[in-house]
């Protein structure tokens, strides 16, 4: 048995080499389409398990970790920007609160499926509209939940964070290291 990584993030590969576990990676082709009634527990770690059920399909034999991260602030769940002007909507909805970082990670194997999330707190300074469409222009916030990533030039927007650093940046190590451990004693 191996273990698959079902996304094509950067950060998430990482993220997971810091479990030190070997693994490949499998990028799903799956649509992230957030239903609007979902919870946002429910809708990070449903949009988790479409992405482990993809990349499943091509490895029945293996452990699929697939992950998912929203972003939850005045009751609106923010996933990744559409384009530059919804960046700026969602940053300016960001700036100067607290929202909640949730990230959905769904294990597979086989038939098996575990389905566990965590929940960040981070706390963002009062943003002006300049400092918003300056960082608008690096292109980062175009492929992150919210429009930011903590890990880059987003540092600078965040004041403080109360929970797992590491699920802000899209995984929860710690976590998922544990839930392994007991999803794989139960093979």
């Amino acid at each position: 048995m191996k273990y698959i990584l079902a996304s094509g993030s950067p950060r998430r590969k990482e993220l997971l080499a810091l479990v030190g576990l070997p693994f490949g990676v499998c990028v799903p082709k799956v649509a992230e389409i957030i239903a609007p009634d979902c919870p946002p527990e429910q809708c990070a770690e449903d949009l988790a398990a479409q992405k482990a059920a993809y990349v499943a399909r091509q490895f029945p034999d293996d452990c699929v970790i697939g992950a998912d991260t929203v972003v939850v602030a005045g009751g609106e769940i923010l996933g990744k920007p559409k384009d530059a002007a919804d960046a700026e909507r969602m940053l300016r909805l960001l700036s100067g609160r607290e929202h909640v970082v949730i990230t959905g990670v769904c294990l597979r194997l086989g038939e098996r499926e575990r389905r566990f999330s965590q929940h960040t707190l981070v706390r963002f300074y009062a943003l002006g509209g300049e400092e918003i469409e300056a960082y608008v222009r690096t292109g980062e916030p175009m492929d992150k939940a919210g429009a930011y990533g903590i890990q880059g030039r987003g540092a600078l927007l965040a004041e403080g964070i109360t929970g797992d650093y590491f699920n802000v940046v899209g995984l929860p190590v710690a976590l998922l290291a544990r839930e392994l451990r007991q999803f794989i004693r139960k093979e």
